[in-house]
């Protein structure tokens, strides 16, 4: 593509990155912060942004960095099914045989929760694209964190969703859930000002510090992106294709303007 054209040694802005080698904005700072609270409260949490906006970038980026012999994770993202099928999900995740009744696979995973805290391990549930839990799911995640004769929380859950998911908790039928809810975050994309900062740390960690982007064509980029770093890691990735193909070793306004063209 434009690899040898800019003498890059990979793709800039391809769609997966080692952890270590994400852009920490000042978004997914907060949201980490926040996080690692949660973590402490294990309470229930709610993680909302818009398409594209690295929800689960970031939280991938958090809970990474979790001690393995202090915390366990299981991670569903299975969202649009029914209460059994959300439970499957998560006695798969935990290693559990399933069970034919939704009561005897609710009391098998509460049991494991239980036998995790009990070696001093705090299970952390987190699912992901939880604005299309049906209403009678989302009730059933909340029982399933109960353990009324506890003085503390067993299990940690984390809802990762769209900002339609506020919403929805803010509805009366959710009122319950809603006020359990202890830690909030609504991930924003980057700002205007960590945009160029964003450009020059993926093409240093593609092999160059040249700055490829004029600046007048990153204030296009981030016009026509909001910041959100899914869109921009797609534009640009046009734009660097456009440049390329005309033989321009930097990216104007006018690739920027092809490249929302093409992907429009």
């Amino acid at each position: 593509m434009y690899r040898k054209h800019f003498g890059l040694t990979r793709l800039p802005f391809g769609k997966e990155l080692p952890i270590e080698d994400l852009f920490p904005s000042a978004s997914s700072k907060e949201y980490g912060a926040r996080l690692s609270h949660l973590l402490e409260l294990r309470g229930i949490g709610l993680a909302t942004g818009e398409v594209g906006s690295g929800k689960t970038t970031s939280t991938r980026m958090v809970v990474t960095a979790l001690h393995t012999g202090r915390h366990r994770l299981f991670y569903v993202q299975l969202t649009t099914g029914n209460v059994m099928d959300l439970f499957k999900s998560i006695a798969w995740e935990m290693g559990l045989a399933t069970e034919r009744s939704r009561a005897a696979l609710h009391r098998r995973i509460r049991d494991e929760i239980s036998r995790l805290c009990v070696e001093r391990i705090h299970p952390v549930l987190i699912v992901d694209e939880a604005q299309h839990l049906r209403p009678d799911v989302l009730e059933d995640l909340r029982l399933l964190t109960n353990y009324e004769m506890d003085s503390q929380n067993r299990l940690c859950l984390l809802l990762v969703g769209q900002a339609e998911l506020r919403r929805r908790l803010a509805m009366s039928v959710h009122e319950a859930l809603n006020q359990r809810i202890v830690v909030r975050h609504h991930l924003t994309g980057l700002t205007r000002e960590e945009l160029p900062a964003y450009l020059a740390h993926h093409l240093k960690l593609a092999g160059t510090e040249q700055p490829l982007f004029e600046p007048a064509a990153v204030e296009a980029l981030f016009q026509a992106t909001n910041g959100l770093p899914r869109k921009v890691n797609l534009l640009a990735h046009h734009a660097l294709l456009a440049a390329a193909a005309s033989r321009s070793r930097i990216v104007g306004i006018e690739t920027i303007q092809t490249a929302v063209a093409e992907t429009s």
